[in-house]
């Protein structure tokens, strides 16, 4: 049996596209305090997650253009 996600879960790429920007966009604005404990950990896995979502918004790009 294949499990497959309902409908109103499936999002169009154009808006995961949309939402991967928007986090990019607020993790640029992110200003770091290294006054506080823990803020290297944090701001490397900022970083980490920002270039995830560049990765799948570039992948999520190509597929979109594959498909027209």
């Amino acid at each position: 049996m294949t499990m497959t996600r309902p409908p109103d879960l499936v999002q169009p790429a154009t808006d995961t596209i949309g939402m991967l920007r928007d986090l990019v966009d607020a993790l640029d604005r992110r200003v770091p305090h290294v006054e506080r404990v823990g803020e290297t950990q944090i701001a490397l896995e900022a970083a980490a997650l920002r270039q995830a979502a560049l990765t799948r918004i570039e992948e999520l790009t190509r597929t979109r253009a594959a498909g027209d």
